[in-house]
């Protein structure tokens, strides 16, 4: 295609990627009182904990700091909630936007790591909405007993969102180690001279990327990544053991 061609290709599918947003949006805006409910499980659950191990402490309350902050904060609510229902539709635009323009093993691979990708980011997202109310109980734990921890909604959103995506995307590393390999940058005798450096750089960035802080957010963290980590280590010995087998052959003939 033209260059013309292009740009009005990539406007269609940007409409129909915004307007498919926008439907899932007001979708959301409709089941408000369902989202808001979910999104605030794991601080009733925290929260629920915390008091019961403190016994008469002050509970903490989720708040509005403004007169607009209450309808700011649904269509914020709207907006996360359509951009996640609406994701099948937006990613079928950009992959079919991209995909004429890869070769026939390109788009074999990319479809394969997008069918990988796609659970190991929802199983992080999991595990961080299981850790949660741990992670809240820990933090608002350290509030003086004189004083009430009062947290304005829009920022504990921002929190939970914060840590879940921060969980999604570390579920990804292990599948960056196997296209490194792939790709032949990262042999698998390097993954597994260089194991221990690699496992404690896993609790060093489970430490530093949880929003939380806490021991228990850390080990839910790192402990899946070494797993995963050790589970790509085998996968670039057998992948590096195929390609060396595929040389051997290659001379004999």
């Amino acid at each position: 295609m033209t260059l013309r061609e292009h740009i009005a290709e990539l406007r269609n599918r940007l409409v129909i990627a915004v307007l498919a947003i926008v439907l899932m949006s007001i979708v959301g805006y409709i089941f408000y009182d369902f989202a808001l409910n979910l999104l605030k499980r794991p601080f009733d659950q925290g929260v629920g904990d915390l008091l019961a191990r403190q016994n008469g402490g002050k509970r903490p309350e989720l708040t509005f700091n403004s007169v607009t902050s209450p309808f700011t904060f649904q269509i914020k609510i709207s907006l996360v909630f359509g951009l996640i229902l609406a994701a099948p539709v937006w990613l079928y635009q950009l992959w079919a936007f991209i995909a004429p323009g890869l070769h026939r093993t390109e788009r074999r691979w990319a479809m394969l790591f997008a069918g990988i990708a796609t659970p190991l980011f929802c199983g992080g997202l999991a595990v961080a909405y299981w850790t949660l109310p741990k992670g809240i109980e820990i933090l608002i734990g350290f509030t003086p007993s004189f004083a009430q921890n009062l947290i304005t909604l829009p920022e504990y959103l921002d929190f939970v969102l914060r840590t879940m995506l921060v969980f999604g995307i570390a579920f990804l590393l292990p599948l960056v180690v196997v296209l490194l390999n792939i790709l032949g940058i990262v042999p698998a005798a390097a993954l597994s001279k260089f194991r221990p450096y690699i496992i404690l750089a896993i609790f060093i960035f489970g430490a530093v990327a949880t929003p939380s802080g806490d021991p228990f957010s850390l080990m839910f963290l790192a402990i899946p990544m070494c797993a995963l980590f050790f589970a790509a280590e085998i996968i670039a010995r057998l992948n590096d053991r195929r390609r060396a087998r595929k040389a051997r052959e290659l001379l004999e003939d």
